[in-house]
């Protein structure tokens, strides 16, 4: 009788102690880092931005299924992140930093994150994640042409499309020099124009036929996404996510098509990592899995970026806004990162005679 009642009352305290969450566990081993994660009491998650990517239905998600853990971020821009990490090396405040993968290189050169191989992590295409796994990439941004329809009569569907004379003065797209967008546009106009990522110069042979064309309006500096909404450029060659936002949250509707070119594209990687010494690494790791499970790179889906994990089944409403394309190509950014001052010098070269 003595040892049931010992045991009821040990029952009890783990009844109380213990954190469960609803449904089946989304991997082995996930109510126990569960229980320690609560013990810490929340994550602090850096660079993410409630309206980027989708992490504001992520974060809601994440209190709902573990109310014992607060979450806690900023959105301070990815290189900015990596300075932030820097200076606070001794006495880190951050668990899990988020950034454009170029970003992520920088960081692990450093030694201000930590490995760690979060759920599906194996999955992983290898130019999407680093050996040690300190850094992974958790979704992709695409290059594709966002196509105003009240502009244009006749929808390019592939780079070789744009450069007939019917695109004269229409297109508009970032300075490769400045913007790391420009340079991921570059990327993939080699990847649809025969080149690789080892050779872009059918990318810039590309670019610089467009604009010996006269079908390039301009070159800018910094996102065009506003005048694109007012209705001032025919087409952009910029991020996939931006026109799917145009087309369905932002009013354009009909008025604006978004086509991955059928030749080839580039993917671009966004990448996060473990903080190394973080104040809550049991917390950061059950964050880092949660949005690496199915269904996390599913939500992402629904803020129109495609999660980095092949193969995770979406949403029927989010597959018929986001087809398959497996003409995208997942960009290597350590090569990328190595190769900016050739793009830059040959571009400006080609282009712009300087």
């Amino acid at each position: 009788m003595k040892r049931f009642a010992l045991t009821a009352v040990a029952a009890l305290a783990l009844a109380t102690t213990a954190h469960a969450f609803d449904g089946e566990p989304l991997y082995d081993g996930e109510q126990s880092l569960y229980d320690q994660a609560a013990e810490e009491g929340m994550v602090v998650s850096f660079d993410t931005g409630p309206t980027w990517a989708n992490w504001a239905a992520q974060f809601k998600a994440f209190k709902e299924r573990y109310p014992g853990v607060e979450m806690v971020y900023n959105d301070l821009g990815s290189a900015a992140t990596v300075v932030a990490l820097d200076k606070a090396r001794n006495r880190p405040q951050a668990d899990t930093a988020y950034y454009f993968a170029g970003s992520a290189l920088d960081a692990a050169d450093k030694g201000v994150v930590a490995p760690f191989e979060p759920v599906n992590f194996e999955k992983l295409p290898e130019p999407f994640k680093d050996p040690e796994g300190k850094w992974f990439t958790i979704h992709t941004l695409n290059v594709a042409f966002l196509v105003n329809t009240n502009l244009v009569d006749d929808v390019p569907t592939s780079w070789a499309d744009l450069t007939d004379e019917k695109y004269k003065n229409s297109i508009v797209y970032l300075d490769p020099r400045s913007t790391g967008q420009g340079q991921v546009v570059v990327f993939a106009a080699a990847l649809g124009n025969g080149g690789s990522m080892d050779d872009v110069q059918p990318g810039i042979d590309y670019l610089k036929k467009l604009h010996d064309n006269g079908n390039v309006m301009r070159t800018v500096g910094t996102t065009p996404y506003a005048q694109f909404l007012k209705g001032e450029i025919p087409i952009y060659i910029g991020y996939e996510n931006d026109g799917l936002k145009a087309k369905y949250k932002d009013g354009m509707g009909d008025a604006v098509e978004v086509v991955i070119p059928e030749e080839a594209s580039a993917a671009a990687p966004y990448a996060i990592s473990l903080v190394k010494d973080g104040p809550n690494p049991h917390a950061g790791r059950l964050w880092l899995n949660f949005i690496m499970s199915d269904e996390g790179q599913a939500r992402f889906a629904d803020g129109f970026v495609r999660p980095s994990v092949p193969g995770v089944k979406l949403p029927a409403e989010v597959a018929e806004m986001m087809p398959a394309a497996p003409q995208l190509q997942p960009l290597d950014v350590a090569k990328a990162k190595a190769m900016k001052s050739e793009i830059d010098e040959a571009w400006s070269k080609a282009v712009l005679a300087q």
